[in-house]
């Protein structure tokens, strides 16, 4: 119970960024709640209008593709307000 709620509080303070965030409580190890936090998305198929589906398909192939790069090697930014709001849960 404790852990839901913690993790419903950070969800609520950090901001969505470029990639999704998984939020995690665990005790001795075990995970005993998630939470995601979604990422934020670029509409890239807008200048896409009409005509060719495949030509949409191939757009959100290649975001995902970034999205997957960019979770490896991107960093979480967090504001100093909001971690210490978070040291203090």
């Amino acid at each position: 119970y404790k852990g839901k709620e913690v993790c419903q509080n950070i969800k609520t303070k950090i901001s969505r960024q470029q990639y999704s965030i998984i939020i995690q409580a665990a005790i001795n190890g075990k995970i005993i709640i998630r939470e995601n936090i979604p990422a934020l998305r670029k509409d890239v198929t807008a200048k896409c209008y009409g005509g060719d589906v495949s030509r949409k398909h191939k757009l959100l192939e290649k975001q995902k593709k970034g999205k997957k790069r960019m979770k490896k090697i991107g960093k979480l930014a967090i504001k100093y307000d909001t971690f210490l709001s978070l040291l203090k849960i």
